[in-house]
């Protein structure tokens, strides 16, 4: 059996770090968008379909969000199976009906998140280790979804027939997670920071790698909905 082929939709606006993450974790062949260059599919050969984190807003008025939220409309409904990530997460809740709203403040660094059972969490202990780095979230899921995950911030991931999202980043490597908390420099304060960076250990990323589970069950998932539809992503190309 060939290998997922999966629509990858990177929000990030400076993408390097992003490919490189989810190249790592998606074992599966993977069709890169670059969302913020106006990189929107027009089809949908794809047997899946993962969004990543963005410095964006799903409420901001950029080029490329409503564009990107009528294509995935139009994907769910052909029933493709979605992961999304942080700001991907936080799209699929806005597109099928959920409320997205400011913190008013952030959840950043190593945090603990507790799942309440799904596939997406098949093999993760029920209480995990995650980094986050969000000012948005969802405080509405959409109607008919289930939450998955949460913790004292409030949502970290829900499931609404082949959709999933997650509020975390189980993608970052720590190059990464120190990055994105230095550049944060314009929102929090040093000690905010230092005290996140201080957190960035080799014990805390290995207690986080549990959460990369979620991509391997993401894959699986998408591969038995393929079988057990009898489709493939080039019939779902019309």
């Amino acid at each position: 059996m060939s290998r997922p082929r999966l629509a990858l939709l990177i929000g990030a606006h400076e993408p390097a770090a992003t490919r490189r993450n989810f190249r790592r974790e998606l074992d599966a062949d993977l069709v890169e968008y670059h969302l913020p260059d106006g990189d929107i599919p027009e089809r949908f050969d794809v047997d899946g379909a993962v969004i990543t984190g963005s410095r964006a807003s799903v409420y901001w008025d950029e080029h490329w969000i409503e564009p990107t939220k009528q294509w995935v409309g139009d994907a769910v409904d052909r029933d493709v199976p979605f992961l999304g990530v942080c700001y991907g997460h936080q799209l699929l809740a806005d597109v099928l009906g959920g409320t997205v709203e400011g913190m008013g403040e952030y959840e950043i660094g190593y945090r603990t998140v507790e799942h309440a059972g799904s596939p997406l969490f098949e093999g993760v202990d029920e209480e995990f280790t995650v980094f986050t780095t969000h000012s948005d979230r969802v405080v509405e899921l959409p109607p008919g979804a289930e939450p998955i995950a949460a913790n004292d911030y409030g949502n970290h991931g829900f499931r609404k027939g082949h959709v999933f999202g997650v509020q975390f980043h189980p993608e970052y490597d720590t190059d990464t997670a120190e990055s994105v908390t230095k550049n944060k420099d314009d929102q929090l304060t040093e000690e905010r920071i230092e005290g996140v960076l201080d957190g960035i250990t080799p014990e805390n990323y290995r207690a986080a790698c549990e959460a990369k589970g979620v991509f391997g069950n993401f894959v699986e998932y998408v591969r038995r909905h393929r079988e057990e539809s009898g489709d493939t992503a080039a019939a779902a190309s019309d």
